[in-house]
């Protein structure tokens, strides 16, 4: 989780894995999972929260209230950004894919 950790707080104001959990109400472990599903749907047609949810199975308020505690759709698509640059979308996806 330190590599999303270090992503949260470039794009937000020091937001933590953690600290978003305990904000929307979710475990870390679900936070980390809508992360990565809304970065990997912002780029793709569509809706970014919708596709996220049918993704995960996490409700879309959820997902929306992490959108908001990261900024917003500008800060999502620099986070996108962020994992695309670094490779690291593919593994946390890959990790997530097989927890699930």
């Amino acid at each position: 989780m330190s590599l999303l950790n270090g992503l949260l707080e470039q794009v937000s104001d020091n937001a933590t894995v953690q600290n978003l959990a305990g904000k929307v109400g979710l475990s870390p472990e679900q936070v980390e999972q809508a992360v990565a599903a809304l970065a990997q749907a912002h780029p793709a047609p569509g809706d970014t929260v919708g596709t996220a949810a049918a993704q995960t199975g996490l409700p879309q308020d959820k997902l929306s209230q992490i959108v908001d505690h990261i900024g917003g759709e500008g800060a999502l698509g620099r986070f996108a950004s962020l994992l695309a640059e670094d490779g690291a979308a593919g593994s946390i996806m890959g990790g997530l894919k097989s927890i699930f």
